[in-house]
């Protein structure tokens, strides 16, 4: 019989709560979570998202005094998404001085000076067709002008106060372009979390509700990964860590904790995982329906992140999680 250390396995029924944490091989620090905003023009507005049960879009106003909250619950940062006005062919708000993003981390730096801002480069909320990149007349991604914006975007953001740049557009060679545009500026001390295995998810369809951002012809299966396919994870990381990349990121995390595991073991360098829209929509049905306890799913997913080898976990549930860790 082996009752050694971690491996204690107490008869009583009601075992210690605190004997249980003592002997966890993993646990969930709220400084290791990361919170999504979708943030839109105007004031006074907090719009519900339906198809996310207790998310919003919050005109900045509204987040600045949401965020107290990730102050007080000591949540590692946040990741920003904008939700234009315009729209046009060339996602032009995405790197405009004015745009919403640009706007809101002007603000939140003003205000909280010490919180972790992380900006989404992409063109996908800002195209009029909803793609990730520029698109030609027949209607293909066309991938190295792509590559010119998501520079342009990345330094605009960083001089208006972004903390960490992340793109999560899957075009080839973005992060060389976007580290070389920011070296240029001088900006040597911004880090890049790149979206490296970003699958082609059935998952991602809430955050497109919530982003407006449903692509109007055709689907990302061109240059987001095929779910099939995990040597090509292994691929695309190796190929972002050269060309720069401080932080690499698995998305989704729930149906990808292998894709997890094996890029943590075979690279060993700071990895994020996105544990998206669709995987938070679900476990809010099924507990709203009844069929499972919210608070125990969501801990239990957490943690399976987590056990896989995440080091950051952006997370919709990240101040509900963190609002349980500190009652435990």
């Amino acid at each position: 019989m082996n009752s050694g250390f971690p491996y204690i396995r107490p008869r009583r029924l009601r075992t210690s709560q605190n004997l249980l944490k003592l002997v966890s091989e993993n646990s969930l620090d709220p400084s290791k979570l990361i919170m999504p905003y979708f943030v839109m023009h105007g004031s006074g507005k907090k719009e519900p998202i339906n198809t996310m049960p207790g998310q919003f879009r919050y005109t900045i106003d509204e987040l600045l005094k949401e965020l107290k909250n990730v102050i007080d619950l000591k949540i590692g940062g946040i990741l920003i998404f904008g939700v234009p006005e315009h729209k046009d062919e060339l996602g032009s708000e995405s790197y405009s001085d004015n745009g919403i993003v640009q706007q809101t981390l002007r603000a939140v730096k003003e205000t909280y000076p010490d919180l972790i801002v992380i900006t989404d480069v992409c063109l996908c909320d800002y195209t009029s067709h909803g793609h990730c990149g520029i698109v030609d007349a027949e209607g293909y991604v066309k991938n190295d002008e792509t590559l010119e914006y998501l520079a342009k975007i990345s330094v605009s953001y960083a001089k208006a106060g972004a903390d960490i740049i992340a793109p999560s557009d899957m075009m080839d060679g973005r992060v060389k372009k976007i580290r070389e545009a920011l070296d240029d500026e001088r900006l040597v001390n911004i880090p890049i979390m790149s979206y490296s295995s970003k699958y082609a998810s059935s998952f991602y369809e809430p955050f497109r509700d919530a982003a407006f951002c449903t692509p109007k012809f055709g689907n990302r299966k061109a240059y987001q990964m095929n779910p099939a396919n995990s040597d090509e994870a292994i691929l695309e990381t190796e190929l972002d860590l050269d060309e720069g990349a401080d932080i690499i990121m698995v998305k989704p995390a729930l149906s990808y904790l292998d894709i997890i595991y094996r890029i943590k073991q075979t690279f060993k360098r700071p990895l994020a995982a996105y544990n998206v829209s669709g995987e938070y929509s679900m476990i809010k049905a099924a507990a709203q329906a009844g069929y499972l306890d919210e608070e125990r799913a969501a801990i239990e997913m957490l943690t399976s992140i987590k056990r896989a080898g995440a080091d950051i976990i952006i997370t919709y549930y990240a101040l509900y999680a963190a609002d349980i860790i500190a009652k435990m």
